[in-house]
């Protein structure tokens, strides 16, 4: 890897946390950073406690209805039944907790670079605030080999194996779950042929854009001074996230912040900003964070979204194409890589920009 200049660096390259005993003013989140914590009007505190988000079993009869539903009313629900063995479920978590208890210098040999996709480094959403999150992350595009070589020279294979695997089975859940809601949105799925693609793992045009993102949020002297992951919508068709420990709220127009406290076994699914669009914003696509605990807390992020040629329309779906003059796009075409391109310049205000 070339020298990266300190500018650079400094954007990437997460605080050694092991090494800090309190709380360094960059990664302070004061209450003058309100703005950054939610959306203007909104207080930062909570909302109800006794608010949850749904859960529902893929194999309860009436889950079409109920998946529809809570896309259309939280942007989020708990999912079990998903089919994910549990056994695997425990070994990413093992294997995630082992690449993030190497030594510092371990990690840097994988730092990723300026503009790029993969490796470590900090969220690729920090330039966007003022303060540092408490969060160090690891993303794989593909198959998991090149950077765990280089992490584990002589003892990578199995790394490899279990990160491979389970992203094959999160994209087939993905994919399944994807087909139901573009059903109850009176989308053919074939105006996606690009849905169940079977490539070798590398992203194309045509191919889904996919992503498995390793998260880490240290334990931190001061949890309420500090912002784990802050506030964002996905770039992504469906995300599904694996946590044991809480620490991810979700936000409600009507409610503010609500905790999402891990159901035993169960998977969030966190809805993006390509199927609100998609949706012709029927669908939520909903605004998360992640707030930080005085215990170590992991977590487990894959993304799904179109391939980025895919052009992008409310139109697409026949309800809104056949219905006249009674609903108008609200959203206007673009391809995946503009709105992706979009995200990387404006974050929350690229919705805004496609707006008709």
């Amino acid at each position: 890897m070339g020298a990266l200049s300190d500018s650079s660096r400094n954007h990437i390259i997460p605080l050694d946390f092991a090494s800090v005993q309190t709380v360094p003013e960059s990664h302070v989140w004061s209450e003058s950073d309100d703005e950054y914590r939610c959306p203007p009007g909104v207080r930062s505190g909570t909302a109800d406690p006794c608010l949850s988000v749904p859960v529902i079993d893929l194999w309860d009869p009436n889950a079409p209805e109920l998946i529809f539903e809570a896309c259309e009313k939280w942007g989020v629900f708990q999912l079990t039944g998903h089919g994910i063995p549990a056994k695997l479920m425990e070994e990413v978590e093992s294997k995630t907790q082992r690449l993030f208890s190497l030594p510092v210098d371990q990690k840097l040999k994988v730092l990723r670079s300026p503009g790029g996709g993969t490796g470590y480094g900090r969220a690729v959403i920090s330039p966007f605030f003022p303060k540092h999150m408490w969060h160090e992350g690891f993303t794989i595009r593909g198959p998991a080999a090149d950077h765990a070589k280089q992490l584990w020279p002589h003892d990578f294979e199995e790394f490899c194996e279990t990160m491979d695997d389970y992203q094959k089975q999160m994209k087939a859940l993905i994919e399944q779950l994807i087909h139901i809601i573009l059903k109850s949105l009176n989308i053919n799925p074939q105006q996606l042929n690009w849905l169940k693609s079977h490539c070798s793992g590398h992203e194309t045009s045509t191919t889904p854009g996919t992503a498995l993102q390793l998260n880490s949020y240290p334990p931190c002297p001061n949890p309420n001074r500090t912002m784990g992951l802050a506030q964002h919508t996905d770039t992504s068709l469906i995300t599904i996230l694996q946590a044991q420990t809480s620490g991810l709220q979700i936000f409600r127009d009507d409610v503010g912040w609500i905790s999402v406290q891990p159901v035993r076994g169960a998977l969030t699914v966190n809805i993006g900003d390509f199927l609100h669009v998609l949706s012709n914003g029927r669908i939520v696509s909903v605004l998360h964070r992640v707030v930080v605990n005085p215990v170590q807390r992991f977590s487990v992020a894959y993304f799904y979204a179109p391939p980025s040629d895919f052009v992008v329309s409310p139109l697409l779906s026949k309800a809104l194409g056949d219905s006249g003059q009674g609903t108008v796009a609200r959203y206007r075409t673009v391809t995946a890589k503009e709105f992706i391109d979009m995200k990387g310049k404006h974050l929350d205000r690229a919705l805004s920009l496609i707006k008709t």
